[in-house]
C-alpha cells in the first residue's frame, strides 16, 4: 500500500480496511514525520509509528529496519492507545536493526531548517520544510554508520554509552557550527534515558527479517504499509524537498528485508485532487477560494505537525509517474466526497514549461520544475454529497466519470473508493472484490 502523490492521501485509512485480509503489517520506512489517522465509528486515532493494522485484534504489525524510531514517542503512543483500550503486546514487533531519532537529531533538523532561512534572507523561505522531528539526520547518520544508533543498541548499556561518548563530541560541534544554542550533550545522561526506554520496548524489539520470512513460509500473508509517498521519495521525489527515505515501493526489499519479486500486488493510494505539505513544486496548487474551499471540506491539516496543507486540482501527470516508478496495480481514491459541490473539475493532464512548450512527463527535480504551469482537461461536477453512497453505481454520473477519467489516464483500474472518513465509506468500485470489505 503505497501514496502516489505527496503524503496524506488516507493510507492509513486504507490500510485499516484491507488488514482483515492479511495477518501481517509492515510499515518499512520513514519515522515519526508520518502520521496515518484512521476512525473506527466515533473514535479517531493518530498513528505515527505503529502500523495501522494495530487497531485490528490478532495481527502482528512490524516496524521493520527501514524505519528510524524515536524510542520515547513510540512508547507515548504504546502508552496512548492502550489507555484507549487497545491492546498492544505481542503484537508490536520492532525491528533490532531500526535506526534511533534521538534529541540532537531534532535539535540538527531545526537548526538547519533555521540557517536555510537565514541564508535566503526571507522568513518562511529556502526551508526544505521538514516536520523538524529529526528523521533527515537519523537518516544521515544511518548513512555516516559510526555515529549512528540502532534499536538493539538500547538494549546494553554499556555498547549504548561507549557510542554516546564518541557522538555526542562530534555532535556539539555541528551544532554550533550551525548555529544552534542547546545544552552541553552529555553521553551518561543520554545512556540513561534511552537504555531505560529501551528495557521498556525489550518484549518487542527483534530480528524483524527473520520474522517477516518465518511468517511468510508458514504460510500467513503480509501487507506492506508505506508512510510519505512516492513523489516524496530521495531518489524519485521532487528532490531536494523530499523525505529521507525511499517511500515508494522500491524501500520495501530494504525496508524490510523482502525481496520485490515476493510483492504479488500493489495498491496506490491517491486523493481525488492534489496537497503537499512543506516547501517544493507543486503545479497544481490553487492559492484562491476554491483551494481554501478544498482545505476545509477536506480537512487537510497534518495528523503529526497541523500545519495546513497546500491544495490543488488533480495532478495525473504525477500519478501516472508514481504508478510507473511503484508498479501500482490498483488505484484506491480517496476524498471523493471532498470535490462535491463544484460546478467544474479540473484535472492537469501536462505541463507547460516557461518556453511554451507542453510535456506529459513528471520532472523528479524541484529546479527543472520551476515555471511549469498546468494544462488542464475540464469535466462536470456534482452536487450530490456522496457519504452515503455505497457502490460506483450510486454515485453521480460525474463523480463516475470522474473515476473512468483517471482510470483511461493512468492506466490501470480504480478499485477502492473512499466517501467518507469510516470505514463504512469506502467501498469496491469492482464486483468481484465485493467479499473485501
Amino acid at each position: 500500500m503505497v501514496g502516489l502523490q505527496w503524503g496524506d492521501e488516507g493510507k492509513g485509512k486504507i490500510v485499516d480496511l484491507l488488514t482483515s485480509r492479511y495477518d501481517c503489517i509492515v510499515r518499512y520506512n520513514g519515522g515519526a514525520n508520518a502520521g496515518h489517522t484512521v476512525q473506527v465509528g466515533t473514535e479517531r486515532y493518530a498513528l505515527h509509528l505503529i502500523p495501522s493494522g494495530i487497531l485490528s485484534p490478532g495481527k502482528i504489525n512490524i516496524v521493520g529496519n527501514g524505519v528510524v524510531v524515536d524510542p520515547e514517542k513510540l512508547l507515548d503512543e504504546v502508552e496512548g492507545l492502550r489507555k484507549r483500550g487497545v491492546a498492544v503486546g505481542s503484537n508490536l514487533r520492532i525491528s533490532d536493526r531500526a535506526h534511533v531519532v534521538m534529541p540532537y537529531h531534532k535539535e540538527q533538523d531545526a537548526a538547519l531548517e533555521e540557517l536555510l532561512e537565514r541564508k535566503s534572507g526571507k522568513v518562511g523561505a529556502g526551508q526544505i520544510g521538514t516536520t523538524r522531528r529529526g528523521i533527515g539526520p537519523a537518516y544521515s547518520d544511518k548513512v555516516r554508520r559510526s555515529t549512528a544508533l540502532r534499536m538493539g543498541d538500547l538494549l546494553d548499556h554499556a555498547l549504548l554509552l561507549r557510542k554516546l561518548e564518541t557522538i555526542c563530541g562530534l555532535r556539539m560541534a555541528e551544532l554550533e557550527a550551525l548555529g544552534a544554542n542547546v545544552t552541553p550533550l552529555v553521553p551518561r545522561e543520554l545512556a540513561d534515558r534511552f537504555a531505560a526506554a529501551g528495557e521498556k520496548l525489550r518484549p518487542h524489539i527483534t530480528d524483524t527479517v527473520y520474522l517477516v520470512h518465518d511468517e511468510i513460509r508458514a504460510g500467513r500473508s503480509v501487507l506492506f504499509e508505506g508512510a510519505n509517498a512516492c513523489l516524496l521519495d530521495i531518489d524519485h521525489g521532487t528532490f531536494p524537498y523530499v523525505t529521507s527515505s525511499n517511500c515508494s515501493t522500491l524501500g520495501i526489499p530494504a525496508g524490510s528485508g523482502v525481496p520485490g519479486r515476493m510483492i504479488h500486488k500493489v495498491y496506490g493510494i491517491m486523493k481525488a485532487y492534489s496537497t503537499r505539505v512543506g516547501g517544493g513544486p507543486f503545479v497544481t496548487e490553487l492559492l484562491d477560494e476554491t483551494g481554501e474551499r478544498i482545505r476545509t471540506r477536506g480537512r487537510e491539516y497534518g495528523t503529526t505537525t497541523g500545519r495546513p496543507r497546500r491544495c490543488g486540482w488533480l495532478d495525473l501527470v504525477a500519478v501516472k509517474y508514481s504508478v510507473m516508478v511503484c508498479g501500482a496495480d490498483a488505484i484506491a481514491c480517496t476524498l471523493l466526497d471532498v470535490l462535491s459541490g463544484f460546478d467544474e473539475l479540473r484535472i492537469c493532464v501536462g505541463y507547460r514549461r516557461a518556453d511554451g512548450t507542453v510535456t506529459d512527463r513528471f520532472i523528479p527535480d524541484a529546479e527543472r520544475m520551476h515555471g511549469f504551469t498546468p494544462v488542464y482537461e475540464t469535466l462536470p461536477g456534482w452536487q450530490r454529497e456522496l457519504t452515503d453512497c455505497t457502490d460506483r453505481d450510486d454515485l453521480p454520473r460525474e463523480a463516475q466519470s470522474y473515476l473512468a477519467f483517471v482510470e483511461k489516464f493512468v492506466g490501470i483500474p480504480v478499485e477502492l473508493v473512499s466517501v467518507g472518513p469510516e470505514r463504512t465509506q469506502t467501498f469496491e468500485s469492482n464486483a468481484r472484490f465485493a467479499s473485501m470489505v
